[in-house]
């Protein structure tokens, strides 16, 4: 009997080809394709805080924008080596050839999803398959290391929109602290807590440098306090410990802000000691949180992405929230020096506005931001 497969095979494509839209099609033509990559390496004049936004150039002339944490001039050269001569659309293929850049590929895949969205005209969410809310709960840490400073930041981050807030436990110097150390925590939440109102919610951010007794402690101590979460109450290194701290408290516990890829946190979630996935936006970019969500959103698991960079990255962060159906909340850096605000609305506008708690959704093509270039080149290297 003849094998007709060849032949079938032949036929099939013809009928999926002529029934594929023109702009499926048009990636062909090379206008998307990318012609160059640059980076700019920036420093807020005041906090410190460094970030790397990265411009995408294609042959369309249409320029995409990203953000990442710092990069080496070996590094970007590789990423240009994979990244020019391919289109824009292929963002996918691009960010699985990247994966051994991890601090450049969150930043690349960001600003292919920009041109393709300028592209098509379209918001970035909508070239993912469309809005899931519309609009963004927010959430900010708190600066300072003593109880009156951590208020007045509350106070400045209240009256900027926020209604929730990462608080960081007292300093200590050695592990196991003991009550003393639980009893100052609980005493600094409650002073927040009071001055605050009922409107207002709270994460204890253990950042991952708390001792396995302390983070057992502080959780089981906080179970009536209703935190949102505990983030990275210690490190996550040794999986007994963390189920254990899960199995005694029930005070949720959030991770993820050290890992990438997809399977780093798997043994978390079948574990059952992670209920909220706290993904790093700069380390990982929109695509492979949205696979790490994917996998999350079947454990129950919320998503909060971590965010520490800059005003592209935030509102990459947007995008991304408006495209996830387990999204909670997004953290948005606050900057306390005037000129670190200055700064940041001059790359990229007032993107980072919240009211009331919330965030809203960018709506013009791409991310939705014109970036000012100019800026880029007056805090190149501060």
């Amino acid at each position: 009997m003849p094998d007709n497969t060849p032949i079938r095979r032949a036929r099939l494509a013809g009928v999926i080809s002529s029934h594929l839209p023109a702009a499926a099609t048009s990636a062909t033509d090379g206008i998307l394709d990318v012609t160059d990559l640059h980076a700019f390496s920036l420093k807020e004049p005041v906090s410190g805080r460094k970030y790397t936004v990265i411009k995408l150039q294609t042959q369309s002339g249409v320029a995409g924008f990203g953000e990442c944490g710092s990069v080496s001039v070996d590094e970007l050269s590789k990423a240009r080596q994979v990244v020019v001569g391919k289109p824009a659309t292929a963002y996918e293929v691009i960010r699985q050839q990247l994966m051994f850049l991890p601090h450049l590929q969150g930043a690349v895949n960001m600003a292919l999803l920009d041109v393709v969205g300028k592209q098509t005209k379209a918001p970035v969410y909508q070239v993912l398959g469309g809005p899931t809310r519309n609009k963004a709960r927010a959430v900010t840490p708190l600066a300072g290391a003593s109880g009156e400073a951590l208020l007045a930041s509350m106070q400045r981050a209240q009256e900027a929109g926020f209604r929730a807030f990462l608080v960081p436990p007292p300093a200590g110097e050695a592990p196991n602290r003991g009550q003393a150390f639980v009893h100052a925590a609980l005493k600094r939440l409650d002073a927040l807590r009071a001055a605050g109102g009922d409107a207002v919610d709270f994460v204890l951010d253990g950042a991952g440098a708390l001792s396995a007794g302390d983070a057992s402690s502080l959780a089981h101590a906080f179970e009536r306090f209703h935190l949102l979460w505990f983030d990275e109450p210690c490190r996550v290194s040794n999986l007994a410990t963390l189920r254990k701290i899960a199995a005694e408290s029930v005070t949720p516990l959030g991770f993820g802000r050290h890992l990438h890829q997809a399977g780093d946190f798997q043994d978390l979630l079948l574990e059952e000691v992670m209920d909220v996935l706290r993904p790093n936006l700069a380390l990982n970019g929109i695509s492979s949180i949205r696979k790490m969500a994917a996998i999350a959103e079947t454990y129950y698991v919320a998503v909060a992405p971590y965010h520490d960079g800059g005003p592209i990255g935030t509102v990459a962060a947007l995008h991304l929230a408006a495209s996830l159906p387990n999204f909670f909340i997004q953290q948005i850096p606050l900057p306390v020096a005037d000129a670190d605000r200055k700064m940041r609305t001059e790359l990229a506008g007032s993107v980072e506005a919240v009211k009331d708690g919330f965030a809203a959704l960018p709506t013009g093509p791409g991310l939705g931001i014109t970036v000012n270039e100019a800026a880029l080149e007056k805090y190149k290297g501060l």
